[in-house]
């Protein structure tokens, strides 16, 4: 019976729904294999928290914890935190430097992967298309006309380093630019602001199943709201459609393009990349490592049509750990 650690929390505005993720590992993980520790990790305190709630410190030392003059280690970490420090590669680089084995990439991977402009500009000589894009850093000049000039109307204004549509906002005309700018700087000092790209959007899959790079049955995603923002996320305000509904063509030229990009980039763990089909080929959005694993989200919806169960997708992530 192996320990494994489930870490959930984080430093972001995530927190609360890595946390119901977190919950959903140790609810679903395989209790004839593994026995689940639920740890919260926050800027304040790393603890391992009991089926009472009780809780107990977590020595950063090596990772374990004291419970009633019982030490506790744990074999493997399944990550489930949602932004920093989880799907940043701050953990990652922690639990490499005490040896310890552990469920998503590693920490090159997510520290590129965690920001947006950085990975679309690894992708790009590998032929994957992305949205015409203009940077900012906080302190930067905000020369309106030339972003305008060069993503033009409508856009998107994003944090550069953020998940779940935090800080989002589509900009219609000039003059909402500067407090779309605004609200992007709460969550990050860099932002990145991209053309608008009107099409049908896709959420991939790609996980090691197996030992097989897998491509999961792909999401089309139908936002009631002006786009799949946090209220569509995570609030019901959008159709989640899977398998999607594009044609075999699309499917197969979307699947490629996540694949690659999950290989060029030697992902490891899950992932889950956003794409909009403009005239039949995918443009890519981004790459989220420590996709959402609540009951609702897009990964376990796509397990689920492709015949995995979620015990099943959280023992195979915990069983590539280990054999690393």
């Amino acid at each position: 019976m192996k320990n494994i650690a489930i870490i959930m929390g984080g430093y972001s505005s995530e927190y609360k729904i890595s946390l119901i993720s977190g919950n959903v590992v140790y609810q679903f993980l395989d209790k004839t294999k593994f026995k689940g520790f639920r740890i919260h990790i926050f800027k304040e305190k790393w603890v391992y928290v009991d089926d009472n709630d009780a809780e107990f410190p977590i020595d950063k030392n090596d990772f374990s914890a004291t419970v009633n003059g019982t030490k506790i280690t744990f074999d493997c970490v399944f990550n489930a935190i949602h932004g920093t420090p989880g799907e940043d590669g701050l953990m990652q680089a922690y639990f490499e430097l005490i040896g310890m084995p552990q469920s998503s990439c590693d920490y090159y991977q997510a520290a590129l992967t965690f920001n947006k402009r950085d990975m679309l500009s690894v992708l790009k000589p590998y032929g994957i298309k992305t949205a015409t894009s203009y940077y900012l850093n906080k302190g930067e000049h905000i020369d309106t006309d030339k972003i305008v000039k060069t993503v033009g109307l409508p856009c998107f204004v994003k944090p550069n380093k953020s998940g779940s549509s935090f800080g989002i906002s589509k900009v219609k005309t000039a003059n909402e630019l500067p407090i779309a700018i605004e609200v992007a700087y709460k969550e990050d000092n860099e932002i990145i602001i991209e053309s608008f790209l009107d099409g049908t959007e896709v959420s991939v899959g790609v996980i090691n199943y197996k030992g097989n790079i897998t491509v999961l049955p792909i999401t089309e995603i139908v936002s009631e709201n002006d786009f799949f923002d946090y209220e569509a996320k995570y609030q019901g305000k959008s159709q989640e459609i899977t398998p999607a509904r594009i044609s075999a063509e699309m499917t197969k030229r979307v699947s490629e393009v996540a694949k690659r990009a999950y290989e060029v980039l030697k992902m490891k763990g899950f992932s889950r990349s956003e794409f909009i089909f403009v005239d039949g080929e995918p443009y890519m959005l981004e790459m989220n490592t420590i996709p959402g694993l609540t009951t609702e989200s897009l990964i376990p919806q796509q397990a689920k049509a492709a015949g995995i169960s979620l015990e099943d997708l959280f023992s195979n992530a915990i069983e590539l750990a280990l054999s690393e």
